[in-house]
C-alpha cells in the first residue's frame, strides 16, 4: 500500500503567557492508503492537536507533515486552504450543519465556491454522496427534521463530496447513543471497505475497536500502536442491540 500520510519528528508548542506547552513532542507516524486508523488518548494527550495538523487547520512548530506527496509546511495559507478542500473530508462531533438549509444544500457547501465545478455537477455529486450514506429520501429535510444519526450521515456525505484522499473524524459518535454510534461506524467501515482512508479520533474503546489499527497518544507522544485483533464489525454489533420503539 502507498503511504498517504507521513509524520516526521513532529512537534507543536503553544505559548500560554510565559509558559510553553509541548502538545506534541517529536511524533513519527505513517498512514497508508485504505487504512482505518483510530487515534486514542486522554484529554491533553495530543490527539486533538494531531488531528488539527492532519486536517491542515494548524501547522507544526517543527518536523514534517507530508500528505499525498506534498510537504504541508511548504504551502502558504491560501495554498493550504485549497489543498485542504481538495484532499480532506471532515466529520465533527457536533455535525456543523447550517440549521436553515436542507440536507442537499448542506452537502453541496464544500463545492459552492469551486468555480471549476458547475452547479449541475455539484448537485449530481451531492445526490451521489447522500445516496452513499442512505439519505436520498431525506434530501429536502432541514437538520431539525433529522435525528442525530441522520444529521451525522449528512455531515459524512458532505465530507465525501470532494472525493477526499482521507476522511478525518473527530469524536464523530460523541453525541450519539450506542445503537446510532454503531450505525455510523458501520457506515465508516463500509466506506473503508470501498477503499476510503479513515482517521478517526475517539476516547471510546469499543468505537476504536471498529478501526483496523489503533494509535494511542500520551503526553504528546505515541505511547503504543497496535493492529486490532479483536475488531468489532459494527453491523454484527447492531444485530445484538435492540431498537428502541417510542410508545
Amino acid at each position: 500500500m502507498n503511504t498517504l500520510i507521513e509524520i516526521k519528528k513532529l512537534k507543536k508548542d503553544y505559548y500560554v503567557g510565559e509558559v510553553t506547552v509541548h502538545a506534541l513532542r517529536g511524533v513519527d507516524m505513517l498512514v497508508s492508503e485504505g487504512e482505518f486508523v483510530a487515534i486514542m488518548g486522554a484529554s491533553g494527550s495530543g490527539k486533538s492537536t494531531m488531528l488539527n495538523i492532519l486536517g491542515c487547520l494548524d501547522k507544526p512548530t517543527d518536523g514534517a507533515y507530508i500528505l499525498d506527496g506534498m510537504n504541508i509546511s511548504d504551502l502558504s495559507r491560501n495554498q493550504l486552504a485549497s489543498y485542504r478542500n481538495r484532499k480532506l473530508g471532515f466529520v465533527f462531533q457536533s455535525y456543523n450543519l447550517l440549521p436553515r438549509t436542507s440536507a442537499l444544500d448542506n452537502v453541496e457547501l464544500p463545492l459552492l465556491y469551486n468555480s471549476s465545478v458547475s452547479a449541475k455537477e455539484r448537485r449530481e455529486r451531492a445526490l451521489h454522496s447522500l445516496e452513499l450514506v442512505g439519505l436520498l429520501d431525506r434530501m429536502h429535510h432541514k437538520p431539525n427534521q433529522l435525528s442525530g444519526g441522520q444529521q451525522q450521515r449528512v455531515a459524512i456525505a458532505r465530507s465525501l463530496i470532494n472525493d477526499p484522499v482521507v476522511i478525518l473524524a473527530d469524536e464523530a459518535t460523541g453525541n450519539l447513543d450506542t445503537r446510532t454510534s454503531f450505525e455510523i461506524m458501520a457506515l465508516f467501515q463500509d466506506l473503508n471497505d470501498k477503499g476510503k482512508t479513515v482517521v478517526f479520533v475517539t476516547h471510546e474503546a469499543d468505537i476504536a475497536k471498529c478501526a483496523k489499527r489503533n494509535i494511542i497518544f500520551k503526553d504528546g507522544m505515541i505511547l503504543r500502536e497496535n493492529i486490532v485483533s479483536d475488531r468489532i464489525l459494527a453491523n454484527e454489533m447492531l444485530a445484538t442491540i435492540p431498537v428502541e420503539v417510542d410508545i
